[in-house]
């Protein structure tokens, strides 16, 4: 209930339990319908993605007044609410995972629309549209996503690709050192530099190419997204052509959003879907993952495979997989 609900159990639910019927399988998995199509698993939006999504972030996030005078408390929320309708309508349709990534359509109103450069959206309701441009399309092509990596003033590759490593592929890189040097935006010409050339003089510090090698070229991939998720193909501060190519760590070459998109499907197939087991399960038990917790995420994820990943087999799997069912409450100690 609190993984589902985020809020006590019904009174069919407690019945069930202290009945002792609910350690049938047949039982427990009609409960974990039940619950699923109850209103109150909104609360898997609400809380689960929000936190995986980071999308508490935008509250605080603050475009620079100036470079971006039409970005509003308006834009805010709906990028908010563009990311809970996805999410909601994968969730509630128990369409297959990968869809996050890739998924042809999202749900936007007029004024989004005009953001996004999509004609003839009138309104402020929200609704499903589906994409034709390739612009646009899955969780890393909305601007909740694009706005809290970017700085104020800028976007930053190396924020963006930061996230994708930990919230798409599951492998943060190591905590920056200490003395950071900042970018230097003008060669000693005094010529603006666009952002790969910034970030590549950057990476000429060994002790910052290390870590910036495999986020850069994934935050790069969408540097046709300004600081507030605009699309572009002019860098404003340089007047430079976007140049969105990039590679995976493993050397796999892509261009841009829908480039990165097919290498992730392609390549990483596997990391993703393992990603998001491990985000569930951590918000499911409470608690950090460690070594001990890899056998079931793979059960979880052999379990959930037949189904294309569907949304209810990977919940279903972790209701009743070993850390989610022997969880246990610290006794009481006096003192």
């Amino acid at each position: 209930s609190l993984f589902l609900w985020s809020s006590i159990p019904d009174d069919e639910l407690l019945s069930i339990a202290e009945s002792g019927r609910l350690g049938d399988s047949n039982v427990l998995e009609q409960q974990v319908r039940r619950m699923l199509e109850d209103p109150r698993s909104k609360a898997l939006v609400d809380n689960f993605a929000a936190q995986w999504l980071t999308l508490g972030r935008l509250n605080a996030a603050a475009p620079n007044g100036e470079l971006f005078p039409y970005f509003d408390d308006n834009l805010r929320q709906a990028f908010r609410k563009e990311t809970e309708l996805f999410f909601d309508f994968i969730f509630r349709n128990d369409r297959p995972l990968l869809e996050l990534l890739d998924a042809d359509y999202t749900f936007i109103n007029e004024r989004l629309a005009e953001h996004y450069g999509i004609p003839d959206i009138y309104g402020n309701h929200f609704r499903k549209v589906t994409l034709t441009d390739g612009q646009r399309g899955g969780l890393l092509g909305q601007g909740s996503f694009l706005t809290v990596t970017s700085y104020a003033n800028r976007t930053a590759p190396t924020i963006r690709g930061k996230w994708v490593l930990e919230n798409i592929l599951g492998a943060p890189p190591p905590p920056p050192p200490p003395n950071v040097p900042g970018l230097r935006d003008k060669n000693d010409s005094g010529k603006v530099l666009t952002m790969r050339k910034q970030m590549e003089q950057h990476r000429a510090n060994p002790v910052c190419a290390g870590c910036h090698k495999p986020m850069d070229p994934l935050g790069f991939a969408l540097e046709n997204y300004d600081a507030i998720g605009k699309w572009r193909t002019v860098d404003a501060a340089s007047r430079s052509p976007i140049d969105a190519s990039g590679a995976l760590p493993d050397g796999t070459p892509f261009e841009g959003l829908a480039g990165l998109r097919q290498a992730l499907l392609e390549k990483r197939q596997y990391d993703f879907v393992m990603t998001v087991i491990e985000k569930m399960l951590t918000y499911a038990l409470g608690r950090g993952i460690d070594h001990a917790d890899a056998p079931s995420m793979r059960a979880i994820m052999r379990r959930a495979a037949p189904s294309d990943y569907r949304m209810s087999s990977i919940i279903q799997a972790i209701i009743e997989s070993t850390p989610f069912q022997m969880r246990s409450v610290p006794s009481h100690v006096d003192t």
